[in-house]
């Protein structure tokens, strides 16, 4: 009997905690799906923006993470909540505090943008850090600082302007030493996302693509340095890579304005005395604002890799890109008949060709249906990504965006060897020459590689005819953009696999231009699918592995994807999530 009790009151607590948290999950929903409910907005208001806070690019969040206060934040929101509190004669000014962003060089160009033009308002922009870098590098906290009107840094803090880093790791010396034969072939020289099974280092085209992307983002990030700061170009390209600066250094090369604490930073804007203007963090700003009918524009997601089947996203607002799930969105935005236009957000490496194909698709069928579609690139939009987006009306890429990667790769990884270490022996029997084509436990025969030749070689083709056909380019001029090529969005954009350059401004810009809507006019961005009901979340976190679980697998993935790749064709670009 005892037993059965602790066992009851075990069930009681168990059924008590989900009940609370459904309640608490209801809460967040109604706080975050109705628009305009937030809290009153002062007389005077300063907005108040966490840098180290979680930025996501999907509307989507934590619900659980966030009823136990963790603070994040929309991207698109964000931008617009600065855009509108520019004209809001409430507001007073706009006070954020940075250590270290979790943004990419796409999202952090987007928010320079939106601070750049509420200082054209005239109201201040100030930024207290207390450091930028500590023991890292600071190079892009610190770009992203010098769009605010005043920098402070506490006593204690550096400037870690280090300059730019990428590497990769290669694995191909640990698969020789347990008798692993990687057996993977790309289209073409510059596809370098198998590299780091087949070589020890970086190919001369893979050094060459690397130096150009590092070559980009310094002149982007100069340019910033020089434009926010009104240093000499040739002074910060001094500067750039000395890092990092102790706070004085940082003061006496005009890298700061000042160096003080918090609430001094913090006084300098809201003021002091009976004037002084009341402090509001800017998601509840957002919260707070009205969104006006007009004219409804389709937003559609497409988020991580992209594969075959449904996208799936648990409790940590983490997803990915199932092409079945968007191209449904796409069709339901198609047969809605007030919708004008499609909005097509993409930040994805890439990833099934086939599951790109029928995106790409749909993508043709809106338009064709006399729904213009204009995409907005993130942090990525590259191989798979970008096939998914070249068939666009418009295609909007951030500078710093990584886009391109028009090529293809495929293969296995061969453990016969390592079995024999291991003293494990495999037999088998077959029907059909090539029915363990993509069996782990054989090379393959030259039969097989010859059909995995014609598939790239197919695949590539179709990639490159559907680009040079959406881009209006000769098939010679596509080849030499592509060939696995990856570009900053800058470079893409001089050389015509994007539109324009800029952020959710700038693809709502694009939006009005093509759907023929006036500059005046509201409009009301309706997200395709439906945000899913925080209990929708739940089940599917419950049902699919816990965030912990999740996130372990997402770290152990390339080793797994070494050992029992699964069979098929990529559009993958390498794992590079942007400078450092």
């Amino acid at each position: 009997m005892r037993r059965l009790g602790r066992i009851l009151v075990a069930f009681l607590a168990v059924s008590g905690l989900v009940f609370l948290g459904l309640i608490g999950l209801g809460s967040w929903a109604a706080i975050h799906m109705a628009g305009g409910d937030g809290a009153e907005v002062p007389e005077r208001v300063v907005l108040g923006l966490d840098l180290d806070a979680r930025f996501r690019d999907t509307a989507e969040g934590n619900p659980l993470a966030e009823l136990a206060g963790e603070r994040s934040y929309g991207l698109r929101r964000t931008v617009e909540a600065i855009d509108r509190a520019a004209a809001d004669k409430r507001v007073t000014g706009l006070f954020a505090t940075l250590g270290h962003s979790s943004l990419g060089l796409a999202g952090r160009q987007d928010l320079r943008d939106a601070v750049t033009r509420f200082r054209a308002s005239g109201k201040p922009a100030v930024l207290f850090a207390e450091t930028m870098g500590e023991g890292g590098s600071g190079t892009l906290d610190y770009y992203l600082a010098t769009a605010f009107s005043q920098v402070w840094l506490q006593p204690s803090g550096d400037v870690g302007l280090t300059g730019l880093w990428v590497e990769s790791p290669f694995i191909k010396g640990t698969l020789d030493l347990l008798g692993i034969k990687a057996q993977f072939s790309g289209r073409h020289e510059y596809k370098s996302a198998i590299d780091m099974f087949t070589e020890t280092g970086f190919t001369p085209a893979h050094r060459e693509n690397l130096g150009r992307l590092l070559d980009s983002w310094s002149e982007q990030i100069v340019a910033g340095i020089v434009a926010g700061r009104g240093l000499p170009e040739a002074r910060v390209r001094e500067l750039m890579g000395q890092g990092p600066f102790l706070a004085a250094e940082a003061l006496a090369a005009r890298l700061v304005d000042r160096v003080g604490y918090r609430d001094q930073a913090l006084e300098t804007v809201v003021g002091t005395g009976p004037d002084k203007a009341e402090e509001m963090d800017l998601a509840e700003y957002a919260a707070s604002l009205d969104h006006p009918g007009g004219a409804r524009v389709a937003l559609i997601s497409g988020v991580g890799a992209i594969h075959r089947g449904e996208s799936h996203r648990g409790l940590d607002g983490e997803g990915d890109f199932g092409a079945k799930t968007v191209a449904e969105a796409f069709c339901d935005a198609v047969d809605d008949d007030k919708v004008k236009a499609i909005l097509f957000r993409i930040d994805s490496p890439g990833g099934s060709y086939t599951a790109s194909d029928t995106v790409h698709h749909e993508v043709a069928r809106a338009r064709a249906a006399g729904k213009p579609v204009v995409v907005s690139m993130g942090d990525y939009a590259a191989s798979g990504g970008y096939f998914v987006a070249m068939g666009a009306d418009r295609i909007i890429a951030a500078p710093g965006t990584i886009t391109g990667s028009i090529g293809v790769f495929t293969g296995k990884v061969v453990l016969e060897e390592f079995w024999k270490k291991l003293g494990i022996s495999w037999d088998e029997m077959h029907r059909g020459d090539n029915a363990g084509i993509w069996s782990a436990n054989r090379a393959f025969s030259p039969q097989a590689k010859a059909r995995i030749d014609a598939l790239l070689d197919h695949i590539y083709a179709d990639f490159t005819g559907k680009a040079a056909d959406a881009r209006r380019m000769d098939a010679a001029k596509m080849d030499k953009l592509a060939r696995g090529r990856i570009w900053t969005g800058a470079d893409a954009k001089d050389s015509g696999l994007v539109d324009g350059l800029g952020g959710w401004a700038e693809a709502l810009a694009q939006v009005r231009q093509v759907a023929g809507i006036k500059a005046e006019d509201p409009v009301t961005l309706v997200e395709f699918p439906r945000p899913r009901k925080p209990w929708e979340i739940l089940a599917e976190s419950l049902g699919g592995g816990g965030v912990a679980e999740r996130r372990i697998l997402a770290r152990l993935q390339p080793l797994l994807d070494v050992l029992s790749p699964a069979p098929g064709v990529q559009l993958r670009a390498p794992e590079l999530r942007g400078p450092r």
